[in-house]
């Protein structure tokens, strides 16, 4: 088991309690924590249970960010399964045995469960930003967040659990993608020919982003990176990623066009309308009976995520695409954790 991990002092012992409590054979597993110089207490509490259970390991990354987090503990693992963990999620009891035999089962390259979305803070906007990120108007058809009722192949799931050797085939993960490295390793899967197959009977509960400003981030960096893992695949990996940026672009070229012109100002007014009516009725139907402020929360949140994607992704097109900043070191663009 391998966990990415920077000041996460919050999770990490509710996470490293639920890891001890699975009900997979503890002397068949190796945990390793890599943590990227942490500021507050993460690196200590990993340390006090390794000092007391020795399946528990840390290593240090000094180039903090997590594809170089994942490589590492790729690297020091000694097991043929890898599963990858995130600290800010909680795991059913059963979670390494499922994987385990689904991975086996299908002969996959990679297996995982869906999301349970769950706020990340006991607040109005922790809930709203649940609701947004639930539900397709905010995160379009990513199976993993909405649900199915049966085993399925997809394109990608949440964290995974993997064959080992899949690294020595194409490779790991790629240090370019400081966000979105999920993604492109998963395309790299599909594009060598592997199988991605989720399993919506393991429910993850995953703690969402607890405040606008952070999800404003989160989304950001997922939009701008994106279209250098579709560079580094040679093509996009769905198409559902194109809707927040071809909507913004719309809307610049009717508000530019509409200064000349009396029916693309219309036709711009239409669809700030037409948008503006599909959040508040989603929200309605997310919040009915559920508090004003809720609502309001909920319509706000829509946005966020749509302008912040989107804006990420125009400026990762012209960033990675036409300037190849990847490509010059001194461009790398540091992740807000």
């Amino acid at each position: 088991m391998i966990v990415p991990c920077y000041n996460e002092e919050k999770f990490i012992g509710q996470l490293i309690e639920n890891i001890l409590a699975q009900d997979y054979p503890s002397n068949q597993i190796e945990v390793i924590f890599v943590d990227g110089a942490s500021t507050d207490k993460t690196k200590e509490l990993i340390l006090q249970y390794s000092s007391r259970f020795p399946i528990i390991r840390n290593v240090d990354n000094p180039e903090r960010y997590v594809p170089h987090a994942l490589n590492l503990a790729i690297r020091a693992s000694n097991g043929e399964i890898i599963v990858r963990l995130d600290a800010h999620a909680k795991y059913p009891l059963d979670y390494f045995s499922v994987l385990v035999k689904k991975l086996i089962e299908y002969k996959a390259d990679n297996v995982g469960g869906m999301w349970v979305t769950k706020p990340g803070a006991d607040t109005i906007e922790a809930k709203a930003i649940v609701l947004a990120t639930s539900h397709p108007v905010g995160i379009g058809n990513a199976g993993y967040r909405l649900g199915a009722k049966e085993d399925m192949d997809v394109d990608t799931v949440p964290f995974g659990c993997f064959r080992r050797d899949i690294f020595d085939r194409i490779g790991c993960f790629d240090p370019d993608l400081l966000r979105n490295q999920d993604d492109e390793f998963n395309g790299r899967i599909l594009k060598n020919g592997g199988r991605i197959v989720m399993v919506p009977s393991v429910k993850i509960e995953y703690f969402a982003r607890p405040d606008l400003g952070k999800l404003k981030t989160m989304f950001y960096q997922y939009g701008l990176f994106k279209p250098l893992v579709n560079l580094k695949l040679g093509a996009p990996a769905t198409l559902r990623q194109f809707a927040p940026p071809l909507f913004i672009l719309s809307l610049i070229c009717l508000a530019i066009l509409g200064v000349f012109s009396t029916l693309f100002a219309v036709m711009f007014l239409a669809e700030i309308i037409f948008y503006g009516m599909v959040i508040v009725l989603t929200s309605l139907s997310l919040t009915n009976g559920k508090g004003l402020m809720l609502f309001v929360k909920t319509c706000i949140t829509f946005p966020v995520i749509h302008f912040s994607y989107g804006i990420g992704y125009i400026q990762g097109l012209f960033r990675f695409t036409f300037l190849k900043a990847h490509l010059r070191k001194n461009q790398i663009i540091k992740s807000n954790r």
